[in-house]
């Protein structure tokens, strides 16, 4: 195997000039450099990655940092992971990606240094010991998410503007006749929960309906199945309150949920119940008869957003917090409908 003292013989150079043509640390003619190139090729010779790691002070890795529930990627996270992969081949970066489940997220044997030159965090929660640990460690992130008051000055983020949208949505549903709902909604503690749990009581409160018009659920566990939370709420929640017309779900996989519990029930959807969800594009989307109404994130604009951001702080190019909001639009589809009156049931 052809080693750098090989390279520098063959192209009549010194080994400090063939490191800099490989670590670009100092600019080298483009002369020597093709020269150089040229030997290292005839030879096979390929720069060790991790001394060349070592003497840049840069690995040339982006972190994407996915926590939740036993992990399978959804359209969503496919969309988004299409978006930071477009950026990192057009830069030169690499893209780790770190699912670890949120139990072991913040014990201390697993929040070791990793080799990324910076992430992007996922689903932001409001007391975030990633991003405390990664702003005390000096390390660039940017967050998919928005932040919680306390770190709004310091980190730059991607989001949707989610208190809007889903006013928009809940207006959708009350004007459709809906007054009585169900809304799942992401674990309490992340900070899209709480944005979106805004958005939907603007609505509801300017509508003037009572408290005892709705009733909003937290996913309690981040690790369990979204699909068994979506089928198990709905069905003990319509069983209590027949007068459920509308179920809002924070995503695909609970809808998913929603429809099988409808099911068990023989409650027809959109006629006695009308689903919507946050999310589009589903891997289900088979399974949903009839076809699930929802929103579209942009996620492939939310990953190409915050890796843009990234690399740009981690090059020094931006050096104030950005924040970008990427727009959202409805996909109306056929899980939707004025409510229907069932004497006995559903009440619109």
């Amino acid at each position: 195997m052809a080693t750098i003292d090989d390279v520098a013989k063959a192209s009549g150079v010194s080994k400090g000039t063939v490191s800099s043509v490989f670590s670009k640390k100092r600019p080298i003619s483009k002369e020597v450099t093709e020269r150089v190139l040229a030997a290292a090729k005839e030879l096979n010779y390929k720069p060790n990655y991790w001394a060349r790691s070592l003497a840049n002070k840069s690995t040339r890795i982006v972190g994407l940092d996915i926590q939740g529930e036993k992990f399978k990627f959804s359209q969503f996270h496919l969309s988004l992971l299409n978006g930071v992969l477009s950026v990192c081949y057009e830069q030169g970066y690499r893209l780790l990606v770190n699912t670890l489940s949120h139990t072991y997220q913040n014990q201390l044997e697993h929040m070791v240094t990793g080799p990324a030159d910076g992430e992007i965090l996922l689903n932001p929660e409001s007391d975030d010991e990633r991003i405390i640990e990664r702003l005390s460690g000096d390390i660039p992130i940017v967050l998919i998410g928005r932040p919680s008051a306390e770190f709004e000055n310091h980190v730059s983020y991607v989001d949707n503007d989610n208190v809007s949208m889903t006013e928009q949505i809940t207006r959708y549903l009350l004007d459709l006749g809906h007054r009585n709902f169900l809304f799942l909604n992401a674990p309490a503690d992340r900070t899209v929960a709480v944005d979106r749990a805004s958005g939907f009581l603007a609505a509801i409160q300017k509508a003037g309906l009572p408290e005892s018009s709705y009733k909003i659920i937290f996913k309690p566990d981040p690790d369990n199945s979204s699909l068994d939370f979506g089928y198990k709420t709905t069905l003990e929640e319509l069983q209590a309150n027949q007068a459920i017309t509308a179920v809002i779900s924070d995503t695909d996989t609970m809808a998913l949920g929603v429809y099988k519990a409808a099911e068990a029930l023989s409650i027809s959807i959109p006629g006695q119940l009308s689903v919507f969800a946050f999310s589009d594009d589903s891997i289900f989307s088979p399974e949903f008869a009839p076809p699930l109404t929802g929103v579209r994130l942009h996620a492939e604009r939310l990953g190409r957003e915050a890796a843009t951001m990234l690399i740009e702080q981690m090059s020094g190019s931006l050096k104030t917090v950005k924040r970008t909001i990427v727009p959202t639009d409805m996909v109306i589809r056929s899980s939707c409908a004025a409510p229907i009156t069932i004497l006995g049931g559903n009440q619109p």
